[in-house]
């Protein structure tokens, strides 16, 4: 581990890094400021706009915009309110050229000095890859509310959101990877459950993208039951023409699905821990478990919390923090019964 320390700390470096960019991309999907850059250039507006003229021209390119011409110009959108929205976006995007140059020249270096092992080497060419197709993801994004509707296609969002939690879940594992590198004993039974577990948890952040994209978390905020006392609301299968679409497109369909596979990310960890008391285990391994199952409930907690107070800024974002917490210690937790 100490010939990689320094590959270690760059890798966990990029791992922190994504973790900012991804809390940053809720603010920005939260405070509706990802549609406020309606271009993308990749070095001309790595900075905001520096004089006053430049900002006018840049709001007036925005008010060309449904985001604008439907909402914004009845609510006496002004150039502050302009400014601050368009913060938020650049932000994101700048994160996203740092994450770029932090992973990019310390590998050419680690590279040029024979730091990195030829297995590393490959994995870190996958993350190289990952990272370019996830800004491509952000404009892909973007630029489906640019079109008609002043809103981004949920299925985008959730294709970029989950991405840039997979993404990090990987840079972390090939950290892993080098922090242990010797072999455990694998116990077979375990590494299946954890390997679903993280399946269903993923499932889980997708519709938590759905969610976000479609607002759905602003209707039935009630906790247990939906709306009027009901376990299945009727709107969950009437909103949609079909079964599908009111499951992956209809806001009743999709908070649905999202607030029932709550309790099988739950019950599928939960199911681990205890399924897990009947092997020998490595310290590593138990206290990956418990810190796990810790996550688990205490995202489960702030989810119900997000519903019922109508997805406050703070909550929507703790709940986006803890969903990246829960995915470090499966991941954590899946490496240690894998390796």
């Amino acid at each position: 581990m100490k010939t990689n320390k320094p590959v270690i700390i760059w890798l966990l470096s990029g791992c922190i890094l994504l973790f900012i960019m991804v809390m940053v991309g809720g603010i920005t999907r939260l405070t509706n400021s990802g549609l406020s850059m309606t271009d993308w250039h990749l070095v001309t507006d790595t900075f905001p706009p520096t004089s006053e003229q430049a900002w006018n021209e840049a709001f007036e390119e925005y008010k060309k915009f449904p985001e604008y011409q439907k909402i914004n110009i009845h609510n006496d959108f002004t150039l502050d309110d302009y400014k601050f929205i368009y913060f938020w976006e650049w932000f994101h995007r700048f994160i996203g050229r740092i994450i770029g140059l932090v992973f990019i020249i310390p590998f050419v270096y680690f590279l040029i000095k024979k730091k990195l092992d030829s297995e590393t080497i490959k994995k870190c060419i996958i993350l190289l890859f990952m990272g370019g197709f996830q800004g491509f993801l952000g404009w892909f994004m973007v630029k489906s509310g640019l079109i008609d509707k002043p809103d981004v296609s949920h299925y985008r969002l959730a294709l970029h959101l989950t991405f840039a939690f997979i993404t990090f879940a990987y840079t972390l594992w090939v950290a892993l990877d080098l922090i242990y590198p010797n072999k455990v004993e694998v116990i077979i039974p375990l590494r299946k459950l954890a390997r679903i577990a993280l399946v269903v948890l993923i499932l889980q952040i997708i519709y938590g993208g759905f969610v976000a994209g479609l607002n759905a978390g602003l209707i039935h905020n009630h906790w247990p039951l939906m709306s009027e006392g009901k376990l299945i609301h009727e709107t969950v299968w009437i909103e949609q023409p079909t079964l599908l679409q009111n499951l992956t497109e209809g806001k009743s369909g999709v908070q649905f699905i999202h607030r029932t596979l709550a309790y099988f990310v739950v019950g599928m960890i939960l199911f681990l821990y205890f399924k897990s008391k009947k092997y020998s285990l490595t310290t590593l391994q138990i206290k990956g478990l418990n810190v796990l199952v810790l996550f688990v409930f205490a995202q489960f907690i702030l989810g119900i919390f997000t519903l019922l107070l109508h997805v406050p800024l703070w909550l929507g974002l703790a709940h986006q923090l803890m969903a990246f917490l829960l995915l470090s210690a499966m991941t954590f937790v899946l490496h240690r019964f894998s390796k």
